[in-house]
């Protein structure tokens, strides 16, 4: 018995002294958080985001002549009301893993997109119409006999053509920018992000 207790004095100090260097808890288990990034997705998922329109509206006032000969006789003068719209849009379908970057703790994000571009011009049929034409002579034989059919596809190309500068030099670019960042802000909130940072690259002529 008493070398017993001597065995046990022995063995409680080592023990106390073990313990002293072993983890609070040597068993316990750490967590690696490895989730996707959710925002990304998101915005994989909408491809493009059209985010600013713009209406323009224009009166090309076209005249044809024929030399050496006076407008009562030959040609045409055309009045086209042309009522179209053009899209400001993000494209988000070429961004990769690195368009979003996370703070560790998920609370803050940067995101990097590319700069907003100007869709084709649409124009309103229902809202466009010829104002007025006036036609020579042998123009308006020329519908009687219908060897000269009427083509405003050069009248409309043109209206086009004017429009598209319309929205070019407009703010709709501008616009777009915003509208985007505050949507993606809202987006990225909804998903337990509190700060948001968006970045466009600068447009193509700009950086040229």
């Amino acid at each position: 018995l008493v070398a017993a207790g001597a065995g046990v004095a022995v063995l409680v100090p080592v023990g106390l002294k073990v313990a002293d260097w072993l983890p609070e808890n040597p068993f316990g288990q750490d967590v690696v958080d490895r989730t996707t990034t959710p925002l990304l997705l998101a915005l994989e998922d909408l491809e493009e985001y059209h985010a600013a329109t713009g209406t323009f509206q224009v009166v090309v006032d076209r005249e044809v002549d024929t030399r050496y000969v006076p407008s009562v006789i030959s040609g045409e003068r055309v009045q086209l009301l042309a009522t179209g719209t053009a899209d400001a849009y993000v494209d988000f379908g070429t961004l990769d893993a690195g368009a979003v970057t996370l703070s560790p703790d998920g609370t803050t994000a940067t995101i990097e997109l590319p700069a907003p571009r100007l869709d084709e011009v649409r124009i309103d049929p229902e809202e466009s119409r010829v104002l007025d034409r006036d036609r020579g002579l042998v123009e308006r034989i020329g519908d009687a006999v219908g060897d000269d059919p009427v083509d405003d596809s050069a009248l409309y190309a043109e209206a086009e053509d004017r429009l598209a500068a319309a929205a070019a030099g407009s703010d709709l670019l501008e616009r777009a920018e915003t509208n985007t960042r505050d949507m993606l802000t809202g987006l990225a909130r909804s998903l337990g992000v509190d700060e948001v940072e968006v970045r466009f690259d600068e447009p193509a002529d700009a950086a040229g």
